[in-house]
């Protein structure tokens, strides 16, 4: 079984292989297939912006194609960056940059609480959908610890670890990410619908 994965980015690539490796599910990616489109987020939603890019890709492909929208939700900024986690600060900063434009942002509050949250969604040639959620739970570092990871990972310490995301092993932010908890919850959704 063949899926194409609509994100570009190669950690997620790298991510989403990882986690479903052993299924039976073949995964390329648009680069692997030639295809050069840019689906601009304008959803709302974690749901909207993942299915807005699964079924863009799904209709330049004729592949299934799987999306997700993930972000970060801290507490102590009213949600903040949401939907808005990749652009936060700025289209222009690295990330590195943006993790620190978050620490600077929080200052020193003492509610440090946050989450990371992850939709994904499944288009098919057919026009239905799959979707699944996942949620990782944690507090915002003071600083940024490790070289792991990508995003945000440096600064979010998942709930009942000591260690950030970016300090863990990849098996081991696996089993708790928020993508790995969506993507889990997809399988379990894909084998029912194709029987695998």
């Amino acid at each position: 079984m063949r899926y194409m994965l609509a994100t570009a980015n190669p950690g997620k690539v790298k991510e989403i292989r990882e986690l479903l490796s052993g299924t039976g599910i073949e995964i390329v990616t648009r680069e692997d297939c030639g295809i050069d489109i840019d689906v601009e987020e304008t959803g709302m939603t974690f749901f909207e912006n993942a299915k807005l890019k699964a079924e863009a890709i799904c209709t330049a492909s004729g592949m299934p194609s799987i999306a997700d929208d993930s972000g970060l939700i801290v507490d102590a900024l009213s949600g903040e960056p949401g939907v808005y986690t990749s652009s936060f600060g700025g289209e222009e900063l690295t990330a590195g940059e943006r993790c620190v434009f978050l620490l600077n942002k929080m200052g020193n509050t003492e509610h440090r609480s946050a989450k990371f949250v992850c939709t994904i969604v499944c288009a098919f040639p057919d026009g239905s959908l799959l979707s699944a959620d996942g949620e990782c739970h944690g507090t915002i570092a003071a600083g940024l610890h490790g070289t792991g990871g990508f995003g945000y990972d440096p600064v979010f310490i998942p709930d009942g670890k000591t260690a950030t995301m970016a300090e863990l092993l990849p098996d081991e932010k696996n089993e708790i990410s928020h993508r790995g908890k969506a993507l889990r919850s997809f399988l379990e959704l894909l084998k029912s619908r194709c029987q695998i």
